[in-house]
């Protein structure tokens, strides 16, 4: 089965990425007025910190929560969540 994980090695440098790339989405379209098209230039740099989208960063902050509490354990074509030893 390929398993695909946006987690991070930490919450806090998962949160950190996500003010980046929240900061810097949200500044190019803010900055618009003032600095005029060149400010969506920062809209990249915030996809590259979130990882592509909003979503998949939202997806690996839980991830990175879980990380280590949950595993998934699979039988007999049914997968199912328990707690980590």
């Amino acid at each position: 089965m390929n398993e695909q994980s946006f987690a991070s090695t930490s919450v806090p440098r998962h949160l950190a990425r996500g003010v980046a790339g929240f900061g810097a989405l949200i500044a190019a379209f803010a900055l618009l007025p003032w600095v005029g098209l060149a400010s969506l230039l920062l809209a990249p740099l915030g996809f590259v910190a979130l990882r592509g989208c909003p979503t998949c960063w939202a997806i690996g902050l839980m991830q990175t929560i879980s990380m280590g509490r949950l595993q998934r354990s699979c039988a007999d074509g049914r997968c199912q969540l328990t707690l980590a030893d």
